[in-house]
C-alpha cells in the first residue's frame, strides 16, 4: 500500500470543500444525501464544518462487488430518502470514476422534486469518465489508482484507514489479511 493523501491533508481539504459549499449555498437550509458505504466518513466530517440548517439522508448506490476493482452493474437503493420537493440537495459520494454513479443519483434526484442538486466527492480518478457530468466540488484528483481508505473499501476492508492508500497489484491479489500485515504505519508515509 502506498499513502496518497494523509489523514492531515484529508482534514484541510474537508474544511476547504466546507468553505465552497456554504460560499455557494449560503445560510439556506440543506440536505445532504450521502452515498452508501463510501461516503459515511467524509459525509461525517463534513456536516460538523457546515453552518446553518443541515438535515442529512443517506442512500446506497454499489456497482463494485467483493474483489473487483473495475465498475460493473449499477444497483441504487434510495428507499429512506426524505421528501425532496424544492429542497437544496448536497449529493456526497466517496470518489467519482465512471461518473455512472453520480448522474444517475443527481437525475434521481431531480426526479424527486429537488429544487437544486450540487454534488460534492472526496476524490476524482482522472481519465475514467464515461458520462457527460463532472461534480460541482472535488477535494482532491487522484490518479487511475485503486483506493482504499477513509470510507473506501476493498472486499469490505480498509475503510477505517485515516488516510487515502492506494492498492499495489500484489496488494489486489492478497487476501484482506495479508493486506493488513503490509500496511503503512504513519512514519512510512509515501508522498
Amino acid at each position: 500500500m502506498r499513502i496518497l493523501l494523509t489523514s492531515e491533508q484529508l482534514a484541510e481539504g474537508i474544511a476547504q470543500l466546507a468553505d465552497r459549499v456554504r460560499n455557494d449555498i449560503g445560510r439556506r437550509p440543506l440536505t445532504v444525501v450521502g452515498v452508501l458505504t463510501g461516503s459515511i466518513v467524509l459525509v461525517s466530517d463534513l456536516i460538523r464544518r457546515l453552518e446553518g440548517p443541515v438535515r442529512v439522508s443517506m442512500v446506497w448506490a454499489s456497482s463494485y462487488r467483493g474483489t473487483a476493482t473495475t465498475p460493473g452493474r449499477l444497483d441504487l437503493r434510495l428507499d429512506q430518502l426524505p421528501d425532496l420537493t424544492g429542497q437544496e440537495v448536497l449529493l456526497v459520494d466517496d470518489i467519482f470514476d465512471t461518473g455512472r454513479t453520480l448522474e444517475a443519483l443527481v437525475d434521481e434526484l431531480r426526479r424527486r422534486g429537488a429544487a437544486r442538486v450540487r454534488s460534492l466527492v472526496l476524490l476524482r480518478k482522472h481519465g475514467q469518465a464515461e458520462v457527460g457530468i463532472v461534480p460541482d466540488f472535488v477535494g482532491f484528483d487522484i490518479p487511475a489508482a485503486f483506493v482504499v481508505g477513509y470510507g473506501l473499501d476493498f472486499n469490505g476492508a480498509w475503510r477505517h484507514l485515516p488516510y487515502v492508500a492506494e492498492l499495489e497489484p500484489a496488494d489486489l491479489q492478497a487476501a484482506p489479511t495479508e493486506i493488513a500485515n503490509s500496511a503503512p504505519d504513519m512514519d512510512g508515509i509515501l508522498h
